[in-house]
């Protein structure tokens, strides 16, 4: 019975300690949400002191706005360095990294909006829109867009951390590799083509919801894909092994 039970055990023991880090880092993303959420209440108390609502007037005008959007360039681009950083040191291989960086930027994102709910009682619904990045282009688009790719985000995340716990990957070819980079290119261009026109009264024809949601169902398609051929290889190498 003993050696019976010793398999399970030891299962159980890593996915124990994979769960509890990953409720770390859920906590780390709550807190880091918190703190870019609270820049943003200060940023629209200077810039919008009327309310912060779309179309956008006078954006990125004047010398004090031109010196504060670089500062703002620069503290996103601290703020993914935060990110990569947090992932690499909560993550014991590739995979983890990796799933822990969907991880934090996808509660990041997520808490992100429900602090400025907190703090400002905004957005009103899910389909106010925002100033989601201004890298490399200022990126705009509906709340509703950001929230769908980082709870898609967080199911990759879990996935691979699942998987690993049982030290299976999920094995992803060079073209499949391709096939993310198109998809997230994509869903970057519909966010970056809304950003151009921000100050337009017909602001809400620029976002493509077409574009969107192709670039967001092709990763999904293309991460379950990856995820059911890996599957299977794990399914032969079992009954190989039991043969």
């Amino acid at each position: 019975m003993c050696a019976a039970e010793n398999p399970t055990r030891t299962i159980e023991g890593p996915l124990k300690k994979m769960l509890l880090r990953f409720l770390i880092v859920v906590v780390f993303g709550i807190a880091f949400a918190y703190i870019e959420s609270a820049v943003v209440v200060y940023l629209r108390a200077i810039f919008y002191p009327e309310g912060f609502t779309f179309p956008l007037s006078g954006f990125a005008e004047g010398a004090l706005w031109k010196r504060l959007l670089l500062t703002e360039i620069g503290r996103e681009a601290a703020t993914l360095v935060l990110i990569l950083t947090g992932s690499w040191l909560f993550g014991r291989n590739k995979r983890q990294r990796l799933a822990f960086f969907l991880t934090i930027f996808a509660v990041w994102d997520i808490f992100y909006y429900v602090w400025l709910k907190v703090l400002l009682d905004w957005p009103l619904t899910i389909n106010d829109w925002d100033i989601l990045f201004l890298m490399p282009a200022v990126w705009a688009s509906p709340v509703l867009a950001p929230v769908l790719i980082s709870l898609t985000m967080l199911i990759f995340a879990v996935a691979i951390l699942y998987r690993d716990c049982y030290d299976k990957a999920i094995t992803v070819s060079v073209m499949e590799w391709f096939a993310f980079t198109v998809a997230a290119v994509l869903v970057v261009l519909s966010f970056c083509l809304a950003g151009r026109h921000i100050e337009q009264i017909d602001y809400k024809v620029y976002f493509s919801w077409p574009l969107f949601a192709f670039g967001h169902l092709w990763a999904v398609v293309v991460f379950w894909k990856c995820f059911l051929k890996s599957s299977k290889a794990d399914d032969k190498s079992t009954e190989i092994k039991g043969k």
